[in-house]
């Protein structure tokens, strides 16, 4: 297969209780050329299907899932699992946002049943601060299914219920099965700071950059192999056909199923990472209340032409600015008319993201005279959950101390390397 490694080390030693293995569980599919006109990636619900659920056959099974658990055809995981002969589906399990992604960001919501099947449906965001399948849930269940579409930022909520869940079926003696999924934001893009163990939170599980360009079944390898759980054992991954890590979402050929309600199109995810830092700092609209929430940087105290041409002498490859004036309806300039830019992808994979928040900070002072940490510092504004996304307060006391962005960029390389270097052997595509 065009793209992925043809083998994969059976076994990993130093595993608790029995040894670690690690599975990649490569099945024959067809591979997409260069030349091809549009391509089309399969899926690992797709591939497993294609081998008549072997892996699943005779076991009970429990189903991490959302409303992004659907094959190429755009058929819900759970109704293809539970049609599927000699495979017993016996729970469903629902990450942050829901079953059905219905759910507000950061609301919890408690154990339900599932309207289709009459499946029960075990919450992974529910009260008691529950993150993880505990031991009542998973009696009766020997293999634990996970399939859920991620937007490959560490801060979003799914890959700490990857880890979590990882952990707690390893506990309760369930093996585990990732379905693989692409990454919206392309897996060669390695971008912000690494996380310091020392903040972590549900927001940043692992000791990975802010934007990591992993798989879930890749990223899934990793964190039980780097041991950062207390416990696992054997983890199998079913991979995507035809996926190439420089792909975008379009070129995959699948249809976007937005993973949480703000992820509306496939380019939100890049949007998202390029000013959603900027929106935790304060003093500028990013969109908030515009049809293109995410996608501008704009302020009353800003000319829109000079600060296009700002962004455009920093000849960022992949995205232009272009000048904008709105008058968003949410947020600190709610119903005043702002001017700034608004973000346009050329070249998706190629465009850097998180620099353009800290950028943005840059541009304020120069073409301004507006220091905006200091001055939300000086408002009392908090910045706890900017640490816990950022990962760390090296980014806060930098800003602090005046570092531009591009300074601040360059301080994040030589860890963003040993990423690099780190992740290399956990990489299923190539």
């Amino acid at each position: 297969m065009k793209g992925s490694r043809n083998s994969w080390p059976a076994a990993l030693s130093g595993a608790e209780a029995g040894r670690l293995r690690f599975v990649a569980a490569w099945f024959a599919a067809v591979a997409l050329t260069a030349a091809a006109a549009a391509a089309q990636v399969r899926l690992g619900i797709d591939v497993l299907e294609a081998q008549g659920f072997a892996p699943l056959k005779g076991r009970r099974i429990g189903l991490i899932a959302n409303q992004t658990s659907v094959d190429s055809q755009g058929r819900r995981a759970a109704d293809i699992l539970r049609a599927a002969p000699g495979v017993r589906l016996v729970a469903l399990f629902a990450p942050e946002h829901g079953l059905e992604g219905k759910v507000a960001a950061g609301r919890e919501f408690p154990d339900s049943r599932d309207a289709a099947s009459g499946l029960p449906v075990f919450s992974l965001y529910g009260p008691k601060a529950t993150r993880a399948p505990s031991e009542e849930m998973l009696k009766g269940i020997d293999l634990m299914v996970y399939d859920v579409q991620d937007v490959g930022l560490r801060s979003y909520t799914y890959i700490s219920t990857l880890g979590l869940a990882i952990e707690a079926c390893a506990k309760a003696g369930v093996d585990f099965l990732v379905l693989d999924r692409p990454d919206p934001l392309g897996g060669t893009r390695v971008e912000g700071p690494v996380l310091d163990p020392k903040f972590r939170s549900f927001v940043g599980q692992w000791p990975i950059p802010l934007v990591y360009g992993m798989t879930p079944g890749e990223l899934a390898l990793m964190i039980a192999g780097e041991k950062w759980i207390s416990k696992s054992r054997w983890i199998s991954v079913i991979p995507m056909a035809g996926w190439q890590r420089k792909m975008t979402w379009r070129e995959t050929g699948l249809a976007w199923v937005p993973p949480s309600p703000a992820m509306t199109d496939p380019e939100r995810p890049f949007y998202l990472t390029a000013t959603a830092y900027l929106a935790q700092i304060g003093g500028v609209s990013v969109g908030f209340g515009t049809p293109h929430p995410y996608q501008c940087v704009a302020a009353p105290w800003w000319d829109a032409r000079l600060l296009a041409a700002w962004f455009a002498r920093k000849k960022l490859p992949g995205i232009a600015f272009d000048p904008v004036s709105f008058t968003p309806r949410r947020g600190a300039y709610a119903g005043r008319k702002v001017h700034g830019v608004r973000l346009r992808l050329t070249d998706p994979a190629a465009a850097p993201l998180v620099p353009i928040n800290f950028y943005a900070l840059d541009a304020a002072r120069e073409l301004a005279g507006k220091r905006l940490y200091a001055e939300a510092a000086r408002q009392g504004r908090s910045f706890a959950m900017f640490d816990k996304l950022m990962g760390t307060d090296k980014v806060r006391r930098a800003l602090a101390a005046g570092v531009s962005g591009e300074e601040l960029a360059r301080s994040w390389a030589p860890a963003l390397e040993r990423f690099r270097a780190l992740r290399a052997k956990y990489l299923i595509y190539r």
